[in-house]
């Protein structure tokens, strides 16, 4: 059912894709052992309670540059440029206004609290405290603006030349965090270094898009309220996933902090982080399909929309189990290494982080085809209850059970989310369970066992002669 160039751009995707989720696992597999090495493990936890709170503004864009990206993407495979752009310059005022409108609140808000008390902080005064969250909050603020700029690659079908620029620029300021705490200078200074990466990054990406996309212009001439109306609903679902992911990630960092202390903290966002790789492999394979649904949905090609919805949970999974078996056979090990002995590893914990992850493959992948058509307003809303009600079972799993019970609460939104997301998924690619999951079993046949097996004893038979 796919083309050559459907193919193609899946593969460079994928390729693109591999970079990024590589780049974000070396910024994992780095920073902690770092942060150890030159901070203390009291202060580290603090930083990691307080940094989680910025994450709370990634809702300000409220779905618009997702929105807009979707959209930008079905114009253009319609052949209506006109219409992407229109996208384009509505979004792009409209993110710069409530960015203002947000930053200037949350900015005020702070101020006004005594956030370094509530977060139960003490190595961190309360006036760093204050300004890493402002210089946090503005750098996720900004990451909006870059998410409408990524999505002029996406929609012209550049999608992985795109990828790989912020992979680069990640990377980039990542690295510029690190200087100062190599240097041995405190948070609010490693903050305000991220934060200033970040407002070059954004800057150096607009000019390649200018460069890259001549007609993707900058300014207000086709920018429409009418456009954004249309939008909206879609766009103010999205607000859900980022607060929801907030909530998951940050939230829970936040609740085993309050319920057994700051050192649990490390220990649980350190066995989670080594989880979480087989995560960012997975989340390879809905960043590269993406484009593609939005793109043959646009074209109404039904048959197409399958296919592509078989294929990336079938690969998606098998990543899953593959990365799932590697870390629970090297996983302890990697991690009593990884931390230089400073977090005790623990197989149980890492096997319920891992079941998370395996369901969280299944559902997250089939949900792309909701998202690349902008369908996902009722999505949003579950998402949200999911992550809200594990929350709360989160602290007192975390006072009953230890850590252990932390994991296993986790688990739970995932399944909830499982049992929604698939039906609706197979709703719009107009398929059946059954058939659904009959497809698994039909690999491409350079993918089957036997072939793989033959070209393994090849492999084995010309390395021995």
């Amino acid at each position: 059912m796919m083309d050559s160039g459907t193919k193609k751009r899946l593969v460079l995707g994928l390729i693109s894709n591999l970079i990024s989720k590589l780049a974000s696992s070396i910024i994992q597999l780095v920073q902690i052992p770092f942060f150890l090495l030159f901070w203390p493990k009291a202060l580290f936890g603090e930083w990691v309670i307080v940094t989680a709170i910025p994450n709370y503004l990634g809702f300000s864009n409220i779905g618009f540059g997702n929105a807009a990206g979707n959209e930008m993407t079905m114009c253009e495979a319609r052949g209506d440029r006109a219409g992407s752009l229109r996208a384009f310059q509505s979004c792009w005022w409209l993110i710069v206004g409530v960015m203002l409108v947000i930053g200037a609140a949350a900015a005020s808000l702070i101020w006004l609290v005594p956030v370094g008390r509530l977060l139960n902080v003490h190595l961190i005064s309360e006036i760093d405290t204050r300004w890493i969250v402002v210089y946090l909050g503005f750098s996720v603020l900004l990451g909006q603006l870059e998410q409408l700029l990524q999505s002029a690659y996406r929609c012209v079908g550049r999608y992985p030349y795109g990828s790989f620029i912020k992979s680069c620029m990640t990377l980039a300021q990542f690295a510029a965090m690190l200087i100062p705490v190599g240097l041995g200078k405190g948070p609010r200074t490693t903050a305000l270094v991220y934060a200033a990466a970040n407002v070059l990054g954004t800057l150096i990406l607009g000019i390649l898009v200018k460069r890259d996309i001549p007609w993707m212009e900058f300014g207000w001439k086709h920018a429409h309220w009418a456009e954004i109306k249309r939008l909206a609903p879609a766009a103010f679902a999205f607000i859900g996933f980022p607060i929801g992911n907030a909530m998951n990630l940050g939230g829970t960092l936040q609740v085993v902090g309050y319920a057994v202390g700051p050192t649990y903290v490390v220990d649980f966002m350190t066995a989670r982080t080594v989880s979480r790789i087989a995560l960012q492999m997975v989340q390879m394979i809905n960043g590269s399909f993406e484009p593609e649904f939005s793109r043959s949905f646009a074209l109404k090609d039904i048959g197409l929309i399958r296919s592509l919805h078989r294929r990336s949970c079938q690969i998606a999974l098998i990543i899953a189990v593959v990365v799932i078996l590697a870390m629970l056979v090297g996983g302890p090990v990697f991690l009593n290494h990884w931390t230089h002995g400073e977090v005790p590893p623990s197989r149980e914990l890492l096997s319920i982080l891992l079941l998370g992850v395996m369901v969280f493959s299944l559902w997250s992948t089939s949900s792309t085809i909701m998202y690349a058509t902008n369908q996902h307003q009722k999505l949003a809303v579950v998402y949200l209850f999911a992550t809200g009600v594990t929350l709360g079972i989160t602290f007192f799993a975390a006072k009953w059970f230890g850590l252990i019970g932390v994991a296993a609460s986790l688990v739970v939104s995932e399944m909830v989310m499982t049992t929604y997301v698939l039906p609706t998924s197979l709703r719009i690619a107009d398929d059946t369970l059954p058939a659904f999951l009959a497809s698994f079993a039909d690999y491409p046949a350079q993918l089957r066992p036997k072939t793989l097996w033959r070209r393994f004893r090849k492999t084995e038979q010309a390395l021995e002669g």
